[in-house]
């Protein structure tokens, strides 16, 4: 099962990625992690990468892409993989596909959390005045200024994704407004329904 978790930031993702990684067995692959385990390990794109941080710039998308190639031919992505916060851009959404179609494999399914972004706001700023309230200090993600400002760069380059996904027939748009649960029980509905396309054919 390979798919792709899409979906603003605050929808759930992390919490769905982690439900299905237990239920399938298969990996959550963010690419901060891919990154920094590709520079640990010193592989040539992991080099290529420390380069190009060290001289303080931000990694290519070839370069995203050659982490993630080499990532997904490793044994345990053998039965399918999560891709979480990648891609971002139409570019690599492009890029992806066409080193997928190189491996002669493709994507199975994107599905994505469709969540009200004025109560996303809300709810973030609930969080933050109730932190604060108890004395603690407001984790970064939680910060409204914050939030906000990483809501308005998936609306500017993520939100595009999803009629790039939709006109090739990929896209399963979930109600992510709901309890974990149910958000829950609506992706594994949606992934028996692949189970079972793939058997009949």
């Amino acid at each position: 099962m390979r798919l792709i978790l899409l979906g603003p930031p605050g929808a759930g993702k992390g919490t769905q990625s982690a439900r299905l990684v237990n239920r399938h067995g298969i990996p959550q692959l963010s690419t901060g992690d891919m990154l920094r385990a590709a520079v640990k390990a010193g592989t040539p794109v992991g080099l290529r990468a420390k380069a190009i941080m060290d001289a303080g710039n931000l990694v290519s998308d070839d370069v995203v892409i050659g982490i993630v190639a080499d990532r997904i031919d490793e044994a345990d992505c053998r039965k399918g993989f999560i891709l979480d916060g990648f891609p971002r851009t139409i570019a690599q959404a492009e890029a992806l596909e066409q080193m997928l179609a190189g491996k002669g494999t493709k994507l199975d399914v994107v599905i994505e959390l469709k969540v009200d972004q004025t109560k996303l706001i809300d709810r973030i700023i609930k969080r933050a005045e109730e932190t604060k309230a108890r004395g603690e200090a407001v984790r970064k993600d939680d910060d409204p200024d914050v939030f906000k400002t990483r809501l308005d760069a998936y609306n500017r380059d993520t939100a595009a994704i999803s009629p790039f996904y939709s006109e090739r027939g990929k896209l399963i748009q979930i109600d992510g407004m709901r309890s974990i649960d149910e958000v829950s029980a609506d992706i594994e509905k949606t992934l028996s329904h692949l189970d079972e396309e793939v058997e009949s054919r």
